[in-house]
């Protein structure tokens, strides 16, 4: 283990705690939460520790949130994501074993890889409209 990381590893764990907890979230939303604890944490430091993290494989990428900036996912199993059109919230869904033979048939000789991004409303959103 590297320097960098045995500095780091109070912040790993705390920020991959919260990221289990959260389910998805932003640098600027890590640095939020673990900033309760940790004061004097930097943006500069949650910025490099999530890279160094979803390089590794310990976290994932999700779909940017609607400002485009880089969000995190905590499960790094292959899946899909529900994205609510109203209020950013993403959740973790199973859709491509469902949707990739049908999208196949319809475009003949294409191959469909890849997760799939669903948008729409969600239910406590969909009420409030």
């Amino acid at each position: 283990m590297n320097d960098v990381l045995a500095r780091n590893s109070k912040y790993r764990i705390a920020a991959l705690g919260y990221l289990k907890k959260a389910g998805h979230a932003t640098n600027a939303e890590i640095l939020q939460h673990l900033q309760r604890t940790f004061p004097g944490l930097s943006a500069t430091t949650v910025h490099r520790l999530t890279a160094r993290m979803a390089q590794r494989g310990e976290i994932s990428l999700a779909p940017k949130d609607r400002r485009g900036s880089l969000r995190y996912d905590a499960n790094t199993a292959p899946h899909d994501h529900f994205l609510c059109q109203n209020c950013d919230r993403l959740r973790d869904v199973q859709i491509a074993n469902q949707l990739r033979p049908m999208l196949e048939k319809q475009l003949g000789d294409c191959c469909v890889n890849g997760n799939f991004v669903i948008n729409g409303l969600c239910n406590k959103c969909k009420e409030g409209k």
